[in-house]
């Protein structure tokens, strides 16, 4: 059944979810449309109350807080959807830019929409998109993953999976791991075109942009500090896996275990890709 939602012409008895980015890292940033709901709202769900206080005490706003997080949002989803159905409104905020995109607000969303509560997004800060249309790269198609898997083999297993997409893809990292996923990348995607990016909006925003290697030569000439975004451009027609092909037959096969493969995958993959016997190669990895 198709669920038909008109966020301003239809009445309604129950308040509204109001979806609202905060800025990414520029106080300047808040639209006004948001800042005038952040006042009239009876209350805002706060992924971290302590720092959002921090914006609302730059913009002068007294309207009163209640954490909502992925720790607590079991329990605190039936209180919010009561308090919207006595007809009062919500407005949800997550640490940075948009909500819904790495906090609890999307199950608060589904839950909302069940039970017939109106859900108004609003545009602004993502960091995501933000950094893509200056990254260089093509903006158009791309896919936005969030957080690499922490884990090594985890991490090649998912790029393992996406190296063939022909999307730019966007993910986030810690500055502390940036370089080691930049060489797990490197080893799957092969030297392709990237921007690393960090602190966005903010006094030290940087732009690194260039193949991988130039930009994990880079770091070693100097740290990358603060939050991080690595956009990486799709496989092309014209790529060719620089860092795969550099292997030997029975090292390329390794590697794609290593990544996550199972023996007789990775054997079929690197005789197909590089035209060679499948027996042979077979034999050659069992030392037959």
């Amino acid at each position: 059944m198709t669920i038909i939602q008109r966020s301003f012409k239809d009445e309604k008895i129950s308040g509204k979810l109001y979806l609202i980015p905060t800025p990414i890292g520029n106080m300047q940033d808040m639209t006004l449309r948001a800042l005038e709901l952040l006042k009239t709202v009876d209350l805002i769900a706060s992924e971290d109350t302590r720092n959002t206080q921090k914006l609302l005490n730059y913009f002068e706003i007294t309207t009163p807080q209640t954490s909502f997080h992925e720790y607590n949002s079991y329990e605190k989803i039936p209180k919010l959807l009561t308090f919207l159905a006595s007809g009062q409104s919500i407005a949800q905020v997550s640490d940075a830019g948009m909500p819904s995109i790495s906090d609890p607000g999307h199950d608060l969303v589904v839950e909302a929409i069940k039970v017939g509560i109106d859900v108004v997004a609003l545009p602004g800060s993502s960091a995501g998109i933000t950094a893509l249309i200056a990254s260089g790269l093509a903006p158009q198609p791309h896919i936005f993953y969030g957080f690499l898997p922490r884990k090594t083999s985890e991490q090649k297993q998912f790029l393992n999976q996406k190296r063939d997409y022909p999307e730019t893809q966007i993910f986030y990292e810690s500055p502390f791991r940036v370089a080691d996923t930049l060489k797990n990348i490197l080893e799957i995607y092969g030297n392709r075109q990237i921007a690393l990016v960090r602190e966005l909006t903010k006094i030290y925003e940087e732009y690194r942009r260039g193949s991988i290697k130039e930009v994990l030569d880079s770091i070693k000439v100097q740290a990358i500090k603060g939050e991080c975004l690595i956009v990486v451009s799709g496989k092309s027609q014209n790529d060719e896996n620089e860092t795969i092909y550099e292997l030997t037959p029975l090292d390329a096969v390794k590697q794609l275990i290593e990544s996550g493969l199972k023996p007789n995958a990775a054997i079929k993959q690197i005789a197909k890709e590089r035209q060679l016997s499948r027996q042979t190669l077979y034999a050659e990895y069992h030392e037959l």
